[in-house]
């Protein structure tokens, strides 16, 4: 495996027949419903849970793992993370969807004049699309919405991303 991603945490138990109260986001759940197997981390050692079955509800999902049959069981993995291998996700990345670890440290460029405007610092969602903060050469963070009309190009090989820097975008 080349390594693992993040993919939810187990918050609570739901009912008494072992089933995790698993959190993500709303965009991950038809991911995960996908998925088979989830890995706990402990120390460096990552443990395999196969999922006996997956169900939304609300704002987190409903999940029962193998051999996990009570309360009791489940309460050891309370607060855990749960991972994927990452090549399991990149499969289902679409042509221009990345990886947040992909996208910090890029260098930004105006897509005009070629100067280089900052750098990459985080990813984060408002929950209408998708923000990158960018630490601009002042040291100023912005909030850029990461939409093709304002970020037309990611080169993750050059680590580079090109913006059209509209007027007031890095104020």
């Amino acid at each position: 495996m080349s390594g693992y991603v993040s993919v939810g945490k187990i918050l609570n138990f739901h009912g008494i027949k072992g089933e995790a109260k698993v959190g993500c986001s709303k965009t991950q759940q038809d991911f995960f419903l996908s998925l088979d197997t989830v890995y706990l981390k402990n120390n460096d050692t990552y443990t395999p849970l196969n999922i006996e079955y997956a169900k939304p509800n609300k704002n987190h999902m409903i999940v029962k793992f193998e051999g996990v049959n009570s309360i009791n069981e489940l309460l050891e993995y309370k607060g855990s993370l749960l991972f994927v291998d990452e090549d399991v996700i990149r499969e289902t990345l679409d042509e221009d969807e990345f990886l947040i670890d992909e996208l910090v440290g890029l260098e930004v460029f105006d897509a005009k004049n070629g100067e280089k405007l900052g750098f990459v610092i985080g990813v984060s969602n408002n929950g209408a699309s998708d923000l990158i903060s960018v630490k601009t050469n002042s040291k100023k963070i912005c909030l850029i919405p990461f939409v093709k009309a304002i970020v037309p190009e990611v080169d993750i090989k050059n680590k580079r991303i090109t913006l059209n820097n509209m007027e007031g975008l890095l104020e």
